[in-house]
């Protein structure tokens, strides 16, 4: 068998590059088709057209691809960055805000202009780690509830479009559950296909391109989407995705993670680049053993996740565009499924913390409701009246109600 010398310098055979790197390849796409139509609805239902959504895709695709490449080189551990699926959740729950797209940009770029606050100051950071995480899962659990439910809805509405999807995603569920919600989506590439709607697609669409929005600033918007959306990316993704490396051995480099995908945050925003952060949940896949039994091989996996969310990035448009032809609650179908994972995990966090349950009980409920008052979304009220309830009954009250 060849043999070559790694960029670490040492000597390797052919067949030990090959693992990583199709570890690696394997995250990127995992990622990408588990998730992109969470993200493409969010960006939507915060006022951007079918072209700023599908730059969001790919600015994104680009900006975490070239961190992985970096953080991977620079480290030699398997470091990957991912758009933040909780934070597009938290969009596709909310309200269009009064001031358009424009003041949703706005938002993204003051979302990532806290991440390096809390890169720079220690007193941040160590505020965001005293939230409760019980309430922010509980907000979290809250807003994807209403995106979990549209599959079903979408069944009774559109049966002969949604039933192959959810019937491919419940057998890929028992048989390979990794590519369970790769596999719904390509089930509904084939219906779409099936139906004729592709024939809608204008080809001039699928060519790869980015779409600029200067951002604008409204107080209310930053306080229904903003931050919101730092506080769940930074407690579902940052903090858990330097866990997840932590518990195979690698060092997260957190803070400089936190310079850079606040920085391209703020420098993509206006093209969609809502949020990128440390993966979590897919960094077990470039990390963990299935990479490579060395964990010094590993960090090949995360160069490889980089390089392959590059290559990924041009189709963004054509994906959008394919999105745009589906019929009718098709793509909510594929998001919804994509999150009930996510929302599992988050409501058994929420709920499994027996000394802020009912503060995280009342937290869930006030996300659910989607209420709104002056503008700002039922987001923020949730941590409000979440964070208020623990205020008024105080941490002995919810410890007693516990027993």
């Amino acid at each position: 068998m060849s043999s070559r010398t790694d960029l670490t310098g040492r000597t390797t055979r052919a067949g030990d590059l090959g693992q990583p790197v199709l570890a690696g390849i394997v995250t990127a796409v995992v990622g990408f088709t588990s998730s992109f139509a969470v993200l493409l609805t969010g960006l939507t239902a915060v006022g951007a057209s079918p072209a700023e959504a599908s730059s969001g895709l790919f600015v994104c695709c680009l900006t975490m691809g070239v961190g992985s490449v970096l953080f991977s080189l620079a480290t030699r551990n398997p470091v990957t960055l991912a758009w933040s699926t909780p934070g597009a959740a938290l969009l596709a729950g909310a309200a269009a805000p009064d001031g358009g797209y424009a003041s949703a940009v706005g938002a993204f770029a003051l979302a990532g202009l806290l991440y390096v606050l809390t890169g720079l100051f220690s007193p941040l950071a160590r505020l965001v780690r005293a939230i409760p995480l019980a309430l922010a899962n509980a907000m979290l659990a809250g807003v994807l509830l209403v995106l979990c439910v549209q599959p079903f809805r979408a069944l009774v509405d559109e049966p002969g479009a949604v039933a192959p999807v959810l019937m491919t995603w419940l057998v890929l569920l028992r048989v390979a559950r990794r590519w369970a919600v790769p596999g719904a989506f390509a089930a509904a590439v084939v219906v779409i296909a099936a139906t004729g709607s592709l024939s809608a697609v204008d080809s001039s669409a699928v060519a790869p391109q980015l779409t600029w929005t200067t951002p604008g600033f409204d107080p209310a918007t930053v306080l229904a989407i903003g931050v919101p959306l730092y506080l769940v990316t930074m407690t579902s993704q940052n903090i858990p995705g330097a866990a997840v490396l932590a518990s195979f051995g690698y060092g997260a480099p957190l803070r400089p993670a936190l310079f850079y995908a606040g920085g391209a945050t703020v420098a993509t925003a206006g093209l969609g680049g809502y949020s990128i952060n440390l993966a979590a949940i897919s960094a077990a896949l470039a990390a963990g053993p299935e990479a490579h039994p060395d964990p010094g091989r590993r960090w090949l996996a995360g160069v490889s996740t980089g390089v392959t969310h590059l290559a990924l990035g041009p189709l963004a448009a054509g994906v959008a565009a394919v999105a745009v032809a589906a019929p009718p609650g098709l793509v909510a179908a594929v998001a919804g499924v994509a999150l009930l994972g996510t929302f599992g995990s988050a409501a058994a966090s929420a709920m499994g913390d027996a000394d802020h349950r009912e503060a995280a009980t009342v937290t869930f409920v006030v996300a659910a409701s989607g209420v709104a008052a002056f503008g700002v979304g039922a987001a923020f009220w949730s941590l409000l009246a979440g964070g208020l309830y623990l205020l008024v009954m105080g941490h002995r009250a919810q410890t007693r109600a516990s027993h």
